[in-house]
């Protein structure tokens, strides 16, 4: 199915009455198309959140809203929700997210990062409240970014996972608070892997263990409110994470490659779990959560982590009475510009980068620090 994108130019004064606003950009010499959907209770001047709503292999930015229905949601919490469209795929010439998969080039974490800058450049968007969800390759696409920016308060799943590349490189040390939702009987993204994608469980395991979490969950027998869907859940909470963070993972018993409580349905792809909605659960997991530096920097501060010399040239010295296994260094637009995870020396190399000022994270212990730096010439 095609749509036709309208081209609209973006400007500053805003409809009082909830729209969903077409619009696009060039991206790395490509034209990227995107809609948004704007609640009546929005105020010019309040931030309010922002959420990404990535579609699956072959579908669209379009479709993905009908089938998610976030919008009543998003008038009662106040929150802009924005459905990107990917570009086709080298193999099957089908609309994907890349996230370094079947050869292709194209610039998909570029392009989400821009879109974020675009949206708020025209709305009073919360940059601590910026959150991603996907469905199948949209939620690959979701973690994706978990590991590679420091965007995001957030990040969901729904019936997709994470590659095996995706699993031991991911670039970022960061805690980022993850809700998943997949189906044992899952016929597209199996619940216990493939050669291309991780098992459920392990990528739980992967997120708990980044959060710092108790791997001891809560587990709640979801109640079977529907007798005739052909599946049930079990919701596990992961609590008492790094600054209160959490991961949540949702184990639909017999359910498909579907999203519970969409009412289109999707012949083919299994059993629709109806006994709860999963875009009312992941606004609620995504509610509780938001991105907060200064209390990371002030933990750092009470640790006595050292960084030396600040403004730097070539290199950074760490002192820390704890062994230092890994870190990243982001920009202030939360690119992460240089890595590495595993047990580094007391200094870190950084004559390549501009000038300017950075965040160094720091992981230690399943601990992770930060603190700010100066890069300067000599």
């Amino acid at each position: 199915m095609k749509h036709l994108l309208i081209l609209l130019t973006l400007c500053s004064s805003i409809s009082l009455a909830q729209s969903t606003i077409n619009g696009s950009f060039i991206h790395g010499g490509i034209n990227r198309t995107y809609s948004y959907y704007v609640p009546a209770s929005y105020s010019a001047g309040t931030p309010v959140p922002l959420v990404l709503n990535l579609h699956g292999y072959t579908s669209n930015g379009t479709q993905q809203s009908f089938y998610t229905n976030f919008q009543p949601i998003a008038d009662t919490a106040n929150f802009i929700i924005v459905h990107p469209n990917g570009t086709n795929d080298p193999v099957g010439n089908q609309p994907f997210w890349n996230f370094n998969i079947w050869g292709a080039t194209v610039d998909d974490l570029g392009f989400l990062q821009a879109l974020i800058d675009t949206i708020s450049a025209h709305y009073s968007i919360n940059q601590d409240r910026i959150y991603s969800v996907g469905m199948s390759n949209g939620g690959f696409m979701s973690y994706y970014l978990a590991c590679n920016t420091n965007r995001f308060a957030a990040v969901g799943s729904v019936t997709g996972s994470m590659s095996f590349d995706m699993y031991n490189n991911c670039n970022s040390m960061l805690p980022v608070p993850i809700i998943d939702i997949h189906g044992t009987a899952d016929p597209t993204v199996p619940y216990n892997g493939n050669a291309t994608s991780k098992p459920i469980e392990d990528v739980v395991d992967f997120w708990v263990a980044r959060n710092n979490c108790s791997t001891t969950p809560t587990v709640t027998t979801v109640p079977d409110i529907n007798t005739t869907d052909g599946a049930t859940a079990e919701h596990y909470v992961y609590a008492g994470g790094v600054e209160n963070h959490s991961v949540e993972f949702f184990k639909i018993t017999n359910g498909g490659h579907t999203w519970p409580g969409a009412t289109i349905p999707l012949p083919g792809n299994g059993n629709t779990c109806m006994d709860f909605n999963a875009s009312k659960e992941i606004w609620r997991f995504f509610s509780q959560h938001q991105r907060s530096e200064e209390a990371k920097i002030n933990l750092v501060n009470k640790l006595e982590i050292g960084v030396t010399p600040n403004p730097a040239t070539n290199s950074l010295a760490i002192q820390s009475d704890f062994p230092i296994t890994g870190y990243s260094i982001l920009d202030l637009q939360g690119r992460i510009v240089q890595s590495e995870a595993t047990t580094i020396s007391t200094n870190i190399d950084i004559q390549h980068l501009k000038n300017g000022s950075y965040l160094l994270y720091l992981k230690s212990n399943q601990q992770q620090f930060i603190v700010r730096f100066e890069k300067i010439n000599q």
